[in-house]
Order: structure tokens, then C-alpha cells, then sequence
């Protein structure tokens, strides 16, 4: 197992059609979709001109809103800068050691040039609609070149923390006014190939036309056959971060109440790891002003009351 994989180190072959059995597959594709993996360790091999441009071709046609394109991906291959990346988004070495990463960018600059060339209005910059579809679009654009690398015999992983280093971000990749990151992509030939993990199954995320609530049991249920025997073991330290992040997230009393669940069960629960010890509740809510600050400085006023540009 990848020593970085222990948040998501649940394997689900038995999960996949015909457990995962390369001749129960009905395609290729299907086959790919069902067994991708995140990786996150890569050989010193490169990726040939003609593999990455036809990659890259898959990602740019990829469906999206009116056809518009609204984004941007900045291919990054300088083994300095990967690094430099590296070490903003947390010290994850597999940016280092990717062959590229492609970083993700919503980009209406672009789009306002093209309509100002042409003398027609625009006020995607100040639109939360605009917003809402053109985030969908540049995601689904990721996806395609995850989905065309991983079909090309490549390994990929995606970094989302760039949204935490959104200035530093900016000015390595020198992006102007109109452009913000949204994701980074790795990229690179695997030292080998991870195994699928557990997922939710169909039953407990498709709902037949309307939305169906899950029984506690059904839920507790379907988490449990995600992480079965999963969580963590209990150390001074762990209860101690976990009592400060339940106490400043939902105070005294719900702490109080945490802490005993994990000594009656005699584990810390998969949910409490995430959300209390990986994810944790009482920091990723803050900064959120700063993060709009930030948005609006990049360009942006999507969230924000719209005042015309009249002269």
C-alpha cells in the first residue's frame, strides 16, 4: 500500500462487475472507468509530444456550455517549477516527481477579449451563472484528460489544494485578471498500478425520480461496506486534536459526546478521521472572506451585487 494512500486505502475489486474480472466487462472503456485509481508515484519517463497533445485534445473536446470553452490549462513540464508546485500545495512529492501537471483554470479573459474585438456586451465576470457553468465545465474538461490518460497507460491524481495558495498560484503561472485555478492534474507512467478502492455503491447515491432518504441503518451500512474495519486508532494526541476540533466547531458538550463514542466503540470512526483529524471542522470553514477577497481580486464579482459598466 502507498504510504500516502491511508486516508483512501479501501480496495474495491470485489466491488467491480464480476469482481473486477477483465472478461465481465462488456468494453474497454467500461473497464477503465470501473478500475481507475489515483497514483501517486511515477517513473522518470516522460510522456511523448504526440501522447500529451492528443490528451490534451480529449480534454478540449469535451462538452461544455454553449459551447463557450470557458477555461484555460496550463501545462507545466520545467522539473523546477513542479517542484516549487510541490511544496505550495503542501509537500505532496508526487507533483515533484509527475512528468506534467496540468493546472485547471476557469478563464473568461479570454472570452471578454474575443467579445470586446467584436464590440458585444459581457458580464460574465460579475454572472453567478456564468460562474456556475463555466466551474462544471472546466471540471469536465479535467475529467476527459484524466479519463484519455489513464487510457493511454499513464497514472494521474488530482490536487486540490490549490485553492488554498490561490495567490502564489497566480503569480508562478502568471495568470491575469479573468483567470482562476480551479485544479492541478499529475500526470506521469506509474512505478505501477494502484487498486480501485471501495465506493459507495449504486444504491446508495442513484435515488429513483425523487429523492429517497436512507434509514441510519442504510446509511451506516453502506459507510460500513465503504470502510469496513476502517478509522483510527486511538492515541493521546489524536483525542486531543479531535476534542479541540469538536469543541470549537460545535462546542463543550458535543466534544464531550465525541470523545465518549470513540472510547465506547474503542476506535476513532472513519467519519470522525475525516472530519475531525484530516478534514477538519473547525478550520475549513475559516478564510472564507479571505477566499472572496481573493476572488474578487482576481477579476471576479460573482459574488457580489452586479453594477453595470455604464459610461
Amino acid at each position: 500500500m502507498d504510504e500516502h494512500d491511508d486516508m483512501l486505502s479501501h480496495h474495491g475489486e470485489d466491488d467491480l462487475p464480476g469482481g473486477g474480472s477483465a472478461g465481465k466487462y462488456p468494453n474497454a472503456t467500461m473497464r477503465l472507468l470501473l478500475e481507475r485509481s489515483s497514483c501517486r508515484s511515477y517513473t522518470d519517463e516522460r510522456i511523448p509530444a504526440d501522447i500529451m497533445k492528443l490528451i490534451l485534445e480529449a480534454g478540449v473536446h469535451a462538452p461544455t456550455g454553449g459551447n463557450l470553452q470557458p477555461y484555460s490549462i496550463i501545462k507545466i513540464e520545467n522539473k523546477t517549477t513542479n517542484k516549487k508546485l510541490e511544496k505550495l500545495c503542501g509537500e505532496q512529492p508526487w507533483i515533484g516527481s509527475a512528468a506534467a501537471n496540468l493546472l485547471f483554470c476557469i478563464d473568461w479573459r479570454r472570452s471578454r477579449r474575443w467579445a470586446e474585438l467584436e464590440c458585444a456586451p459581457f458580464t460574465a465576470f460579475h454572472s453567478f451563472r456564468h460562474f456556475w457553468i463555466s466551474f462544471q465545465d472546466t471540471i469536465i474538461a479535467a475529467q476527459n484528460i484524466c479519463t484519455a490518460a489513464d487510457a493511454m497507460g499513464l497514472g494521474s491524481v488530482y490536487i486540490g489544494t490549490v485553492v488554498d495558495r490561490l495567490k502564489e498560484v497566480r503569480d508562478l503561472f502568471k495568470l491575469p485578471k479573468g483567470v482562476f485555478p480551479v485544479v492541478l492534474l499529475c500526470l506521469g507512467y506509474p512505478t505501477r498500478r494502484p487498486a480501485p478502492k471501495k465506493k459507495l455503491g449504486v444504491q446508495a447515491v442513484v435515488h429513483d425520480e425523487v429523492y429517497r432518504e436512507m434509514t441510519d441503518e442504510e446509511l451506516l451500512g453502506a459507510y460500513e461496506n465503504k470502510y469496513p474495519n476502517a478509522g483510527g486508532e486511538i492515541t493521546e494526541e489524536r483525542l486531543a486534536t479531535l476534542e479541540k476540533v469538536c469543541r470549537e466547531a460545535h462546542g463543550v458538550e458535543f466534544a464531550e459526546k465525541c470523545l465518549q463514542t470513540v472510547k465506547d466503540r474503542g476506535k476513532i470512526s472513519m467519519s470522525q478521521k475525516y472530519f475531525g483529524l484530516h478534514y477538519v471542522a473547525n478550520e475549513m470553514p475559516r478564510g472564507n472572506e479571505e477566499f472572496l477577497n481573493m476572488v474578487r481580486e482576481m477579476g471576479f464579482g460573482w459574488f457580489w451585487k452586479y453594477e453595470p459598466d455604464v459610461k
